[in-house]
């Protein structure tokens, strides 16, 4: 999508250090963190929410969810960490291409 944030940064249009990469997610930090630790992994593949998954994007979402204990170690997140979805405005989503809150290196409240 031409004008998605998370596309451009995939792209190599706006530059941002990738922690991680392989050809179906690219893991950062989020520009605007709200723990100690904040990371953002995006898929490649542009979608907004789960009412757009099929089974090819519940596939990238399993891809996710398989690489982020491998890679907690590596970010610091070896102590535990909070998993975040965000759908749609009401749920806190402000940038439309699904993505997954990684949280950590301290203690989190309860929201």
């Amino acid at each position: 999508m031409e004008n998605c944030v998370f596309c451009k940064i995939i792209a190599g249009i706006i530059p941002s250090p990738r922690l991680y990469e392989d050809d179906k997610i690219i893991v950062i930090r989020d520009i605007e963190p709200k723990a100690k630790l904040h990371y953002l992994c995006i898929p490649k593949t542009h979608f907004a929410s789960f009412s757009e998954m099929d089974g090819e994007k519940a596939e990238i979402i399993k891809h996710c969810f398989e690489k982020i204990p491998a890679l907690a170690g590596e970010l610091g997140l070896q102590d535990g960490y909070r998993v975040i979805i965000n759908q749609g405005e009401n749920g806190g989503q402000t940038v439309p291409h699904m993505h997954i809150h990684l949280l950590g290196g301290e203690v989190l409240g309860d929201f």
